[in-house]
Formats: structure tokens, sequence, C-alpha cells
């Protein structure tokens, strides 16, 4: 398993992206939209426009990593009015917490 240093970033896109992009769309859109680096260590959470899928990248230093899950086995969905606190609680029920 790939786990991330103990202080590691965590940015949530606000809006949906199209999920046919893979990991070089992905890190294009981090670059264009808020201008960050995605080779920094940073992981990159995005979600579909239904919000039942995630996708997050991260640089593990050799190369980007991509992790997929659908949310349809979560009893957790994301709405509009609690997007941050919905997406933080999937992130912290399954697997263990994220620093």
């Amino acid at each position: 398993m790939i786990f991330p240093s103990n202080r590691v970033r965590i940015m949530v896109a606000t809006k949906p992206v199209d999920f046919r992009k893979g990991h070089d769309g992905l890190a294009a859109l981090i670059k264009n939209e808020p201008h960050k680096d995605p080779f920094t260590g940073t992981v990159f959470v995005f979600r579909s426009r239904k919000a039942d899928r995630l996708k997050l990248i991260y640089w593990d230093g050799s190369g980007l990593v991509m992790a997929y899950n659908d949310l349809h086995s979560y009893c957790i969905s994301l709405s509009d009015s609690v997007e941050g606190f919905g997406l933080a609680g999937i992130l912290l029920t399954r697997g263990g917490a994220i620093d």
C-alpha cells in the first residue's frame, strides 16, 4: 500500500470534473485552474458530476498515483449543502484517518 507522509496537504475540487480524464488530464487541470503544482506531494481530490465517484491524484516521488473510488459502497452521500464535510467524512471513515 502507498501511504503519504505524516503531514500531507489535501485539496478538494469544489466543482465536478469530467471523469474521462486520466492522471495527465487532471494534472493539467491542477496547473491551469488553481495554478498549483501537482508534483509537490499534495493530494488532489476530484468528484464526478453526480458526486458518486472520487478520483485522487498524488505525487509519490517517482510518479503520479491515481486512486478511484465508487461511492455506491458507502452509506455517505455528497450533497451540495454539506459537500466539504461529507467528503471529509468519506475520507476519514474507510481505512483510517488522513492527517
